[in-house]
């Protein structure tokens, strides 16, 4: 008998190591032995204090930031409700009011 875990998934004993994974060669399900998967890992966003954001959040800028392609500005202090959280360098999605739809780096804001 081995030692390796059954398949968390569909519960195989026909599962083998590769490295520091467990791979089932029937679902092609792959973990590792911590129990998470690489493609299991959540990401938590955090503003620039530390706090950590959520979709719907309402988040305050800290700082001015240039607009790309335009000569405004946002001031430092402007409000952004109802924020979306997405992968990527800009991490948060929103309607700024007064310019619109944009993206913004989670290291410019504070959680209001």
């Amino acid at each position: 008998m081995s030692d390796l875990p059954n398949c968390p998934k569909c519960n195989s004993e026909y599962t083998y190591e590769d490295g520091t994974l467990y791979i089932c060669p029937e679902c092609a399900h792959e973990w590792s032995s911590s129990g998470v998967s690489s493609s299991e890992k959540v990401r938590v966003w955090k503003d620039a204090n530390g706090n950590v954001l959520q979709d719907g959040d309402t988040v305050t800028v800290i700082k001015d930031l240039k607009v790309r392609g335009s000569s405004s500005v946002i001031k430092g202090g402007t409000k952004v409700k109802n924020i979306r959280l997405i992968e990527g360098d800009h991490d948060i999605d929103c309607k700024v009011e007064g310019f619109g739809p944009m993206q913004l780096k989670s290291e410019f804001v504070r959680k209001a």
